[in-house]
């Protein structure tokens, strides 16, 4: 591989080379003084004032009696945010390189020929220059074109000064589009640290809403083993005094168990004697036994459990309402706490 003709441009060096010496925002040879920017870009001095001082009205200039603090602008070729102190771009480091360059190149320049073509010629008279512009067509032309040809009763006027003029205002364009690009950079910025923001408040208030509904899973929670422990208790009572009536009927059972068999085994006692000495006894044990029988009992519904009926619906609408509300305490959810706080007892008919 050729490295030498892959990294020299094609064409004429000293073309390639003027091409590095044009400032970006006046489109001409760099004008001197010339000043270095942070991001190593060049600029003229006066185009870098220029847009600095349209980034920044308010900057006083230099010489007045106020101090500034200084200022910023973005170099125009990569958009780094250069910032200035107090002085300004008087500031800036001055590149006495490319001041160097701009000063051999032009002693090359002068030192040759004018070759043909390095100037734009006429397309009607192709060996007349333009050298006038048409103010009434606003085009460039030649004297001969003005003479003779297609703008002999237009107005005109020397190239030079109708070039300066719209070079002028050219800059104004540029530097005014440098500003504006300054301001929605500043916009873009405002808006990002939008973003950030809404991102956290909304992490912020997740967070919130979170604990709210932790708080009330937490109390329905308590509430729920607060009324089945009620529920638990309440049952374990009412089966400890059945319980204890079944003992005590089963005791009396055995007792009248014992006393029929007894009963039984004596009215098959063939002598009289013998059955008189017991029957007395027997018969008063039976009467006995037979009052005992009026033991304790459980009254109709005793084994219901209907107390514990729980009304939750009103609750439930109150649940399916929850909604943002802008009122202090929290909207709907904080409302719900009064509800569902434990040892409220209306929650049962």
């Amino acid at each position: 591989m050729d490295y030498k003709s892959s990294l020299i441009p094609d064409g004429n060096p000293m073309e390639n080379l003027e091409k590095q010496l044009i400032c970006p925002i006046c489109l001409e040879m760099f004008t001197k003084p010339v000043v270095i920017l942070p991001c190593q870009h060049n600029l003229c001095r006066k185009c870098a004032n220029d847009i600095f001082q349209a980034s920044n009205p308010y900057w006083t200039s230099r010489g007045s009696s106020v101090s500034m603090s200084g200022g910023r602008f973005r170099c125009p070729t990569c958009r780094h945010e250069v910032i200035m102190d107090r002085h300004g771009v008087y500031g800036l480091q001055r590149n006495l390189l490319v001041e160097n360059i701009i000063d051999i190149y032009k002693q090359e320049c002068s030192s040759r020929p004018l070759q043909k073509g390095s100037h734009p010629m006429c397309k009607e008279h192709e060996d007349e220059k333009i050298n006038i512009y048409c103010l009434t067509c606003e085009v460039p032309t030649c004297s001969m074109c003005k003479v003779f040809g297609v703008h002999k009763a237009c107005e005109v006027a020397p190239l030079q000064s109708v070039f300066q003029g719209q070079k002028t205002e050219l800059n104004n364009c540029i530097s005014m589009l440098v500003a504006g690009n300054d301001r929605v950079q500043t916009i873009i910025t405002q808006l990002e640290e939008s973003c950030r923001v809404t991102k956290e408040n909304s992490h912020q208030v997740k967070e919130e809403l979170s604990q709210k509904f932790d708080t009330l899973y937490a109390i329905l929670d308590e509430k729920k083993s607060e009324l089945l422990q009620r529920i638990t208790q309440e049952q374990e009572e009412k089966l400890s005094f059945i319980e204890a009536l079944i003992q005590q009927y089963q005791e009396q059972l055995d007792k009248s168990t014992k006393l029929v068999e007894t009963a039984i085994q004596s009215l098959d006692e063939p002598g009289g004697a013998t059955f008189l000495l017991t029957a007395k006894q027997l018969i008063k044990s039976i009467v006995e036994a037979s009052k005992g029988c009026q033991l304790g009992k459980t009254e109709q519904g005793f084994e219901n459990m209907d107390c514990f009926t729980l009304d939750l619906e009103y609750i439930a609408d109150a649940l399916r309402a929850i909604d943002f509300g802008t009122g202090k305490g929290g909207g709907g959810v904080t409302c719900l706490f009064v509800f569902l706080m434990p040892g409220k007892q209306h929650l049962f008919h």
